[in-house]
Formats: structure tokens, sequence, C-alpha cells
């Protein structure tokens, strides 16, 4: 299977901020930011894998500082990592005020995405090629997220089954 680099997954996406997007203070809605970070992110995650992608998880996000009305939202994404059939995309985002042109980092999320064909099948994807110093430390870096994902899904699953245990009609109080 082919190998891929970072770069070629990377890619960009710029939004104005209209009143549409903000609550009553001005400020973006943290939902419509975690919509852009997505849609950034699936467009690394596509051009990765070439195919359907579907969100299977935002494993992080930190909102670091508002973003208001008119305000310039600069986001840009690559993967991270990629395992058989998901990938880890990382996004970075920026706010530009738009009469000084000074740039801000307001938001970083991780996501994974699982690649699958037009019937929802699990597809293979790509191995992905480390080139530089920062992407191989957020090579390494991934593979940490998702063994901490791995032991919580194993975790929560116990909890799941406990309560579950609890709630039976047949339980003794």
């Amino acid at each position: 299977m082919e190998i891929k680099t970072v770069s070629s997954t990377q890619s960009e996406m710029t939004e104005i901020i209209l009143p549409n997007d903000t609550n009553t203070l001005g400020n973006l809605l943290g939902g419509r930011l975690m919509h852009f970070i997505d849609l950034t992110g699936a467009m690394a995650a596509y051009r990765h894998s070439r195919t359907h992608v579907v969100t299977a998880a935002m494993d992080h996000i930190d909102f670091i500082q508002p973003v208001h009305v008119g305000d310039l939202l600069i986001l840009k994404s690559s993967v991270n990592r990629a395992f058989s059939t998901s990938l880890e995309v990382g996004v970075k985002v920026w706010v530009e005020h738009p009469q000084s042109g000074v740039l801000l980092h307001v938001a970083s999320a991780y996501l994974v995405f699982v690649a699958i064909d037009g019937e929802g099948h699990r597809l293979k994807v790509p191995q992905l090629l480390p080139e530089t110093p920062d992407e191989e430390r957020r090579f390494a870096d991934a593979q940490r997220r998702r063994e901490h994902r791995e032991r919580e899904a194993v975790r929560r699953k116990a909890e799941r089954q406990a309560t579950a245990a609890l709630e039976s009609p047949d339980a003794t109080l």
C-alpha cells in the first residue's frame, strides 16, 4: 500500500465570523467552532485516504480565547498518524483581526476519522511517513493518545456493565 507524507494531507480553511455564528455576546459559538474543526479535519483525512471518512471521535479540544463577529478564523489540519483503517488528525485554529492583521491561537483539537466505502465498510488507509522532528513528535504522541482512548473505552465498558447489573430487575438491594 502507498505511503503518504504529512505535507500531502495539510488542509486550510478560512471563515469570516458572522452574527449567525455567534452567541448573544458576539462570540463564536463553541459548537460552530467544532463544526469548522470537523470539516477541516475531514479534508486532511480525505486527502490521505482518498475515500469517504467519518468522524469517530473528537479526542480533545482546547478553547483558548474567544472569537468575535468580523474576525477571520483560520483552521489548519494535517494527519498526525495513520493506523489500519483510522487516522488521527490535528487541527489548529487562529483568529486574524482584520484591521490589525494580528494572529492569535484560539483553539486546538485532535480528531479520529475512519475510512469507509460507499456501504459503510472500513477500508485500509495508506501509512504515514513523518519527515520532520515536529511530525515525528506528533506521530508518537498520536500513538499515546490512541492507547489512552483504548484504555478509556475498556474502563467505560466495564462501568456500563456494572451499572447495568445494578439496574437489573434481578439485582438485590
